[in-house]
């Protein structure tokens, strides 16, 4: 019986549908048991790709080595049997029965069309987003449609897959670029996956949009870890010549980094979440509403004000509680320091916290939840680079990020803070 293959475009489905309404008698068996409820139309879509597929391969195959010839020898390239293969349709893989190629005297020839058919980098896309949206790689042949002879999704070969993509992640991450890229502000904090720390850093562009910067293993007070990541960055683009703010979770690690590789001239502000936290953690319940509600007032005057609401407030503590009122007093000023630039309230109430880079490594914990055994950190950077990548795809812009042109108006004149403010600065960092 004589076949007949047509090759069709992306866009040519309505030749395919003619061809098929054709050749229609060969699919009635099939439109019985669907409507009899014993095929899926999914197993049905299955046995039509795999078939399509073998015929590619046969095209593929007569092209390089003619028509076959039964009972006579051919070319110089001659068919040898065929052999199962896999190939990947689809961002999944499907067994197909492979021709077989030898080349009188040197061996094994390829099917190109085969070959083409192996690059699985969809595959691996696919179960990456997967998996980031909370899926158990052992209970992925769940989600997978039931399709006709689909392999290749047992446990470990899906943390293979993974692994090799999130490897992937990893590298580009590393290998952003960031010189076109006008940031003016940069957030620094860490995370813990499964006992292992992962600092992220995360910029803000003049239109408010956000970046991940960068990801390093290890803990934000660590001076070294802190240095080298700050250190990739510039290597990457992050010129030290620009000045930016910098919002940080309270590490002296990290504010001696920031001085070392970008220089003093750079703003720093501390966060105010992670302040308060830290006091309020000293204090009993009792008084934490009291206390919370006075620091988060002062944060609203003016910095000379505001300092100085605070200090007596740490005079008050310092009698029963001392490790609040030193909690409290350290890095005070740099507290104020968005209160010092003359920003909108709307800006500052954005720059005033790391509820940027939280938000981002809460995403970070959603799409890596159901991991439950982090090997090593390098498996909690990969994974962390994954889920970072997959969390950007959902970022909005801050919240003011129409008057992020007065940041940079006052970065850009050179001088950060008054003469008045840069005294009491002063000030403030010798009495702490």
């Amino acid at each position: 019986m004589r076949r007949e293959y047509q090759i069709v475009s992306r866009d040519g489905s309505a030749a395919l549908r003619q061809f098929l309404a054709k050749e229609g008698a060969a699919l009635l068996p099939m439109v019985t048991l669907i409507e009899q409820g014993q095929l899926a139309v999914e197993e049905l879509v299955g046995q039509l790709g795999k078939a399509a597929l073998e015929a590619v391969l046969a095209i593929s195959t007569e092209q390089l080595a003619g028509p076959p010839h039964p009972g006579r020898p051919g070319g110089a390239i001659r068919r040898h049997g065929a052999q199962g293969g896999v190939v990947a349709l689809g961002g999944q893989r499907v067994r197909v029965s492979k021709p077989r190629l030898r080349r009188k005297g040197s061996g094994e020839v390829a099917v190109p069309a085969y070959a083409a058919m192996q690059d699985d980098a969809g595959l691996r896309e696919r179960l990456l987003s997967i998996v980031m949206r909370g899926v158990r790689t052992r209970n992925y042949q769940e989600v997978v449609p039931k399709m006709a002879e689909r392999c290749g999704v047992s446990r470990s070969a899906v943390s293979r897959q993974l692994q090799q993509a999130s490897a992937e992640a990893l590298q580009e991450l590393c290998e952003r670029r960031f010189d076109e890229i006008d940031l003016r502000v940069i957030y620094l904090d860490g995370k813990d996956f499964g006992g292992h720390q992962v600092i992220c850093a995360v910029g803000v562009d003049l239109s408010g949009k956000k970046h991940v910067l960068g990801l390093t293993e290890g803990a934000t007070e660590n001076a070294v870890v802190v240095k080298g990541l700050l250190e990739e960055l510039v290597a990457r683009g992050v010129t030290p010549e620009r000045r930016r703010l910098f919002v940080i979770d309270g590490s002296k690690a990290l504010r001696k980094a920031i001085d070392e590789v970008f220089g003093r001239h750079n703003p720093v502000q501390r966060c105010r979440t992670h302040k308060l936290r830290n006091v309020l953690g000293y204090l009993p319940k009792e008084l934490q509403g009291q206390v919370g509600a006075a620091v988060r007032a002062a944060w609203k005057l003016d910095p000379k004000e505001g300092m100085a609401r605070l200090r007596t407030q740490i005079a008050w503590l310092e009698r029963s509680y001392p490790k609040a009122a030193a909690s409290l007093n350290e890095g005070l000023e740099e507290s104020f320091t968005i209160n010092h630039l003359g920003l909108s309230p709307r800006l500052r109430r954005c720059l005033a916290t790391t509820n940027v880079i939280e938000s981002s490594l809460s995403g970070l914990q959603g799409r890596t939840g159901r991991v439950t055994r982090w090997r090593s950190g390098e498996m909690a950077l990969r994974w962390a680079a994954a889920a970072a990548l997959e969390t950007e795809q959902h970022f909005r812009k801050i919240m003011g990020h129409e008057d992020l042109w007065m940041l940079k108006a006052v970065l850009d004149e050179g001088r950060l803070l008054s003469e008045e403010s840069q005294n009491l600065l002063d000030e403030e960092r010798v009495a702490a």
